[in-house]
């Protein structure tokens, strides 16, 4: 038997950064996102033989384990390593001699949530098969606190959500790890314009998040008053753009995204550099209102919002810069698991 299952990288909107601690504890945070028709996967595989086969198709890492018990962390395989053991420890895992592989459709550190996504999605993989009584609530939280609790990684709490529940979703987070997830019921034609006027590029740079994101809660343990304003303002950008998909008022868009990039890049260093500001200007030059960069920022990949016909202009003014476009839809669906033989 193999056991699959698939979640959805997500494109933030607005709002990004407020989710982390320790201002969504402090402050409230206000995110707006979306899924994309790119995905995290997860299979585990019955194997007759004995022991565990850990397996990154993308990253082609490859580890086997005699043991049954916790995994040994080394900086390899670790994100599969962790939901196994906390999985271990948890429930029952009654067999002993399957193969858990995983593949994401994009690089690591690119800004789409792609590490949150994979933890979902190993998480999915180990729900199909051993039936575990979790909700979307349930199993966001569950990433989300294995990721920040048992593996330490920095972060915020968005991407878990988003990959459980897909679709276009305004969240909010507040104090001892609460998350309200709103869907939004946004009009076919809308979303096809925003799809249309969207452009994902890939910067062809990846980059670390967790440096930038701890500058960022130091910033707001220290109260940094500009990093913090700028948190709250990204926060009310949030709201900015809820109402403006929902009211169909796309001409707003690019503004809103601008106004949120200017404010972004005050939250802490790094989260710009010099070819994020030439790619940023020369989009612009060409054609787009605003954008923004995807996830904490300092690579990876940025948005641009391009009205009528002017996408065709800013691709080619971008590809003297050697990065390249990914094409996407939005996708309703979040998490999704199945069994094969």
């Amino acid at each position: 038997m193999i056991y699959r299952s698939k979640a959805p990288l997500r494109l933030g909107l607005a709002g990004g950064g407020t989710d982390v601690s320790p201002y969504a504890d402090e402050y409230g945070g206000a995110i707006l996102n979306a899924t994309i028709s790119l995905h995290a996967h997860a299979s585990i595989e019955i194997l007759d033989e004995s022991g565990i086969i850990l397996e990154a198709f993308d990253r082609n890492e490859k580890e086997h384990h005699t043991t049954i018990n916790e995994l040994p962390r080394n900086g390899c395989l670790d994100l599969l390593k962790g939901v196994y053991n906390r999985i271990k420890k948890d429930y029952d895992i009654p067999q002993t001699n399957f193969k858990l592989s995983t593949s994401v459709d994009v690089p690591a550190g690119s800004g789409l949530g792609t590490s949150s996504t994979l933890v979902v999605a190993i998480i999915g993989a180990f729900v199909e098969m051993l039936k575990l009584p979790l909700g979307d609530y349930d199993i966001a939280h569950y990433a989300y606190d294995i990721e920040r609790n048992d593996l330490k990684l920095a972060g915020g709490r968005q991407d878990q959500y988003a990959a459980t529940f897909g679709g276009f979703n305004f969240m909010e987070f507040y104090n001892n790890d609460k998350v309200i997830v709103n869907p939004l019921r946004i009009r076919q034609e809308y979303l096809h314009e925003l799809e249309n006027n969207l452009l994902l590029y890939y910067t062809s740079t990846s980059r670390e998040s967790a440096t930038i994101i701890k500058e960022q809660q130091k910033n707001v343990l220290e109260k940094n008053k500009n990093s913090i304003e700028a948190m709250h303002q990204l926060k009310e950008q949030s709201k900015m753009m809820k109402e403006a998909l929902l009211k169909g008022r796309l001409n707003e868009i690019g503004e809103i995204l601008d106004y949120g990039f200017q404010q972004k890049i005050k939250m802490a260093h790094n989260i710009s550099n010099s070819l994020i500001e030439n790619i940023y200007s020369t989009a612009k030059k060409a054609g787009a209102i605003g954008g923004k960069i995807s996830g904490a920022g300092g690579g990876g990949f940025m948005v641009f919002y391009c009205p009528a016909n002017t996408r065709h202009y800013v691709k080619n003014a971008l590809h003297i810069f050697g990065g390249t476009f990914k094409n996407y839809q939005f996708t309703q669906h979040g998490l999704t698991t199945w069994t094969t033989k």
